[in-house]
């Protein structure tokens, strides 16, 4: 397996396929997942002609299990430190959920001298708990039931938490298993501490002003039916925050919509890199 070990020790596992000359597009997980919740992106773009690259945050998948840095700043420069031993440039960087809050900070701590295009899918900024500044956004109760779900019974805890997640409990939807599994297979592979940590990094870090430091072509994909990051709290507000961002929406999508939408993704990510 690969590694970038970063200036505090940190081992960050990462995938890397393709040819090195290729365009990179660099993938960053949502919570509690790991790399593997881009497989299908990861397939398709690679099989378009594309360098693609996915690390698993600290604390998830492969990666250490720290009781340090779990933290957004440490995420950003953790997928920093990926950034910069691979020596990557003009890369596209698509983050998912959590992931999505991560590729905004990078931007916000580092710039985009080495960054091409963004792409935001169910993703939580601009911020997801409520605030003065966010005053529609959850109320902090909700991320306390998620902290002790996680600390009671975290297994439990993330095969229920996959219903929703995947959009299986919405009427005539059928569950698929697979998916279901696979959820808990990489929720389960990571630390329970930094799991638990994160969740404050992804609903009470404001990420405004890493939004406005965007400066490069940005795409915003949202779907209308998202039961763990409100369309209208995250996507609809990211879309008019960030300077000339595409928005995307699609109708009837649940959280999990790289999965459940697939093909739709991997088409309007080809497009946008391609535009």
């Amino acid at each position: 397996m690969s590694f970038v070990t970063t200036q505090d020790g940190t081992n960050i596992f990462y995938k890397d396929w393709g040819a090195r000359d290729a365009q990179p597009v660099v993938f960053s997980h949502g919570w509690p997942l790991s790399a593997d919740a881009w497989d299908g992106q990861m397939l398709f773009l690679l099989s378009q002609g594309y360098r693609v690259i996915a690390h698993d945050r600290r604390g998830h998948g492969r990666s250490d299990q720290t009781a340090t840095g779990n933290d957004m700043d440490s995420y950003a420069d953790d997928l920093s430190a990926v950034i910069e031993a691979l020596d990557l440039k003009n890369a596209v960087l698509v983050g998912h959920s959590t992931g999505g809050g991560e590729i905004a900070h990078y931007v916000g701590r580092h710039g985009t001298a080495r960054v091409a295009k963004m792409v935001l899918i169910g993703a939580v900024p601009p911020r997801m708990a409520k605030s003065e500044a966010y005053p529609n956004g959850l109320d902090v109760a909700v991320f306390d039931g998620i902290r002790k779900g996680v600390a009671d019974n975290r297994s439990q805890f993330y095969l229920d938490l996959a219903i929703p997640f995947f959009g299986f409990n919405k009427e005539g939807a059928a569950t698929n298993d697979g998916l279901v599994q696979s959820f808990w297979g990489q929720g389960m592979a990571g630390s329970i501490l930094g799991q638990y940590l994160c969740i404050k990094e992804f609903s009470e870090v404001d990420y405004t002003d890493d939004l406005k430091a965007i400066d490069v072509p940005t795409l915003v994909i949202h779907g209308d039916a998202d039961q763990i990051v409100p369309i209208n709290n995250a996507g609809a507000l990211s879309s008019k925050i960030v300077k000339g961002a595409q928005y995307k929406v699609y109708a009837g999508a649940p959280h999990g919509l790289t999965a459940t939408h697939q093909d739709q993704v991997n088409a309007d990510l080809l497009a946008f890199i391609r535009d």
